[in-house]
């Protein structure tokens, strides 16, 4: 039997202990709750992508709040904050940037494109051109571009916060298997509960509660968090589970394919980076288990899928299937 069984949109965790690092993440949640009401849960799990030196894709419909969130990270962590609206006539280099003349020095001079950011919004990725689509690809992986033959870094640290409208709207482009796997992970914000949305009825404008978040982190918080996951040790018991778990996405007939090296070691970055939030310095099964949803199930497609749906049940069945303890 594995050892939690659950539904795949709310995660059973291991208890939060007190420490430096914990205290700040509660903090954080605090102050970005200011502006996205009822969802701890997913702001945790975007802390965890930031932290782990991730990238995070939110799908969802219109208006549910993934602009909200892009904001209130951005005012929380105190980070340098662009956004890019993706449309069908967005050309790379309105990404990237471009060289122009200057008549005055008889040279060309690089104006940077809003990519040089610490953290980018890409918003509504999925409504432009694969080619667009693609120009983020190096800067996502390599945190650097090449523009015109020359490589340029990209600021420290670099977080790209893409959002898409679901592929069944009008006026889509599904983003290829290629570029999800880009992504350290992908949430859903969902409904607001009932509680929470009156409160929003009773508020102002979105735009007003994201004024109302204070910086509670700095970018050396935010390199000291991705220094210090890097150092929580895992057992050699929660790699085999680990290992289990990709196996089965790659020895079962149902998954069209498995899961990838870069997708076994999202799953462990994560994990780790969630234990530390959560104020231990070791990795135990229930992080795996709770970041698994938004870290592997864009990973994942069935056999039978055509628009790219299956990726939740699949998800269920290596959360039921796969036994924590061999």
């Amino acid at each position: 039997m594995s050892l939690i069984s659950v539904n795949a949109d709310k995660q059973a965790a291991a208890p939060i202990l007190d420490s430096p690092f914990s205290q700040k993440v509660e903090r954080a949640v605090g102050e970005i709750s200011k502006a996205l009401l009822g969802k701890d849960h997913q702001i945790r799990l975007a802390l965890c992508c930031l932290f782990s030196g991730g990238h995070l894709l939110i799908e969802d419909l219109p208006g549910m709040g993934k602009t909200t969130l892009s904001y209130a990270l951005a005012r929380a962590m105190g980070l340098e904050f662009n956004r890019i609206q993706f449309t069908s006539d967005l050309l790379p280099a309105d990404i990237l940037g471009i060289s122009i003349f200057d008549q005055n020095s008889g040279q060309f001079s690089f104006h940077p494109g809003p990519i040089f950011s610490q953290l980018v919004m890409a918003d509504e990725i999925n409504r432009t051109t694969p080619k667009t689509q693609s120009a983020l690809l190096e800067a996502m992986e390599e945190r650097q571009v090449t523009v015109e033959g020359e490589t340029r870094p990209l600021p420290e640290p670099f977080f790209v916060i893409a959002t898409q409208n679901p592929v069944n709207l009008a006026g889509t482009y599904p983003l290829p298997e290629s570029q999800l796997d880009r992504f350290l992970m992908r949430l859903r914000l969902g409904y607001p509960d009932q509680k929470a949305e009156r409160e929003l009825l009773e508020m102002n404008t979105e735009r007003d509660k994201v004024g109302l978040v204070q910086q509670c982190l700095t970018t050396a918080d935010v390199s000291q968090f991705r220094i210090q996951s890097a150092e929580v040790t895992a057992s050699s018991a929660l790699l085999d589970y680990v290992q289990r778990l990709v196996a089965f996405t790659r020895s079962k007939d149902d998954f069209s394919y498995g899961l990838s090296p870069r997708g076994s070691l999202a799953v462990m970055r994560a994990a780790k980076t969630w234990a530390l939030m959560c104020g231990r310095d070791h990795a135990v099964p229930e992080d795996v288990q709770v970041i698994l949803p938004a870290v592997v199930e864009h990973r994942l497609r069935g056999n039978s899928d055509e628009d790219g749906h299956s990726g939740a049940s699949l998800l269920q069945r290596l959360l039921n299937e796969v036994d924590v303890i061999a």
